[in-house]
């Protein structure tokens, strides 16, 4: 299996031994080849120091062309806003430390525009360091109020939303929501179960579907000797993640959300799992808005999105960008809810906003009304009528199959 440039983003758990084989990077090897020893004059500490450059020559080698400064160029990520390339630096602790390595990326075209991550956390694309333009900041950099803000009714949303024309906080609901850390804590201890009343099929069979649907696609790129990609958007604590990691079908999966608390508790799961530890699947986690979706054009096999459609607030620009990082002939796998299920939501937030409905930004979740709307949806991103499929399994559980 070849190996993608991207190593410095991969969930890097081998021991450092891997750099013997031509296919595997580990966490410690790049923890171990990422900044420069301090010279001394003792023979064992130059024979380390030599070690050190070798092992960071041939690491060097396998992801990638390096520049004069060593910068390494992923062959995916691009800056979310432009599109444009990344180069990828790194920057670790010195020989045999189990800390991650600290990364930096930095757009091709504006110095200005930098984004940072860690290989034992997760890579922030959401929106750059350095970024000198004013902008609102998200409630989801205050957990606290995310979740005070969840329980109150749309008008007070609004109201603190746009408290002014110079606010500097930006609350939106669907989104927020799955910011706040006690949610992260409860998705996997029974908030995802809860589902089953809509409805879905449960995490086992849902994956399934899913790898039966993305076959055909990694099944040809296996074919032709090519490595394969499977991104796993709106990931929350991993659920699907890490079975795609362990199902041993992939090269690489890429988990992405919007949210920090739901990476966190991901990676905590993640390090926690040994099947992963001894899987050859290359794992990043990369915080990003599925609206600006920081990969390149016609890069992705398989996107998998499991019950997160309701929660994204710029819905048509997000199925427009999924079918823009697709290949051709690469399928789209998503699961959500018909707005019927949600239709008390509904009607308590009407009713809490005099009568009146409620602005779509403020409003708990999307709320998909038929069948036909999502197809719309679909066939406006791009997707041919013929390649949609939208099928509902019991009461509100909408499954969607696309191919690009």
């Amino acid at each position: 299996m070849k190996l993608y440039a991207a190593a410095a983003l991969v969930l890097l758990s081998h021991v450092a031994e891997s750099f013997v084989s031509p296919t595997t990077v580990s966490v410690s090897t790049l923890s171990s080849t990422a900044e420069p020893l301090v010279e001394v004059n003792n023979d064992a500490d130059e024979q380390k120091k030599q070690k050190r450059q070798q092992l960071k020559q041939a690491l060097l080698g396998k992801i990638g062309s390096p520049s004069s400064n060593n910068f390494i160029s992923d062959p995916l990520l691009v800056d979310p806003m432009t599109k444009e390339p990344l180069s990828l630096s790194l920057k670790g602790p010195i020989l045999g430390s189990n800390a991650g390595v600290r990364l930096t990326l930095k757009s091709a075209s504006d110095s200005e525009r930098v984004f940072e991550g860690r290989s034992d956390a997760y890579i922030n694309l959401l929106e750059p360091i350095s970024d000198g333009k004013d902008a609102k900041a998200s409630v989801s950099t205050s957990p606290i109020l995310a979740s005070l803000l969840t329980l109150t009714p749309p008008p007070v949303r609004s109201l603190v939303a746009n408290i002014s024309s110079n606010s500097d906080l930006e609350y939106i609901p669907m989104r927020d929501l799955f910011t706040d850390p006690s949610v992260s804590f409860a998705y996997e201890r029974g908030w995802r179960q809860g589902f089953a009343a809509a409805g879905f099929p449960g995490a086992d069979k849902e994956f399934d579907l899913a790898k039966e649907y993305f076959a055909p696609v990694i099944d040809k790129k296996r074919s032709s000797g090519e490595d394969n990609v499977v991104v796993d958007m709106s990931c929350a604590t991993g659920l699907f993640t890490r079975r795609f990691t362990t199902s041993g079908e992939y090269d690489r999966v890429i988990a992405c959300d919007y949210s920090d608390s739901m990476l966190t508790e991901a990676r905590r799961r993640i390090r926690a799992d040994s099947d992963i530890a001894s899987s050859n699947t290359q794992l990043d986690l990369v915080r990003c808005d599925v609206a600006k979706i920081p990969f390149k054009s016609d890069s992705v096999d398989a996107f998998h999105a499991g019950a997160a459609m309701h929660c994204w607030p710029e819905i048509e620009e997000s199925l427009k960008e999924i079918h823009r990082v697709l290949v051709p002939g690469g399928r789209y796998f998503a699961s959500t809810f018909l707005g019927t299920y949600f239709q008390n939501v509904a009607n308590l937030e009407k009713t809490s906003n005099g009568g009146s409905d409620v602005e779509p930004s403020m409003q708990a979740f999307q709320y998909f009304p038929t069948v036909e709307g999502l197809r719309d949806l679909l066939l406006n991103a791009g997707f041919d009528d013929d390649k949609v499929d939208v099928e509902v399994i019991g009461a509100a559980c909408v499954i969607i199959r696309c191919e690009k």
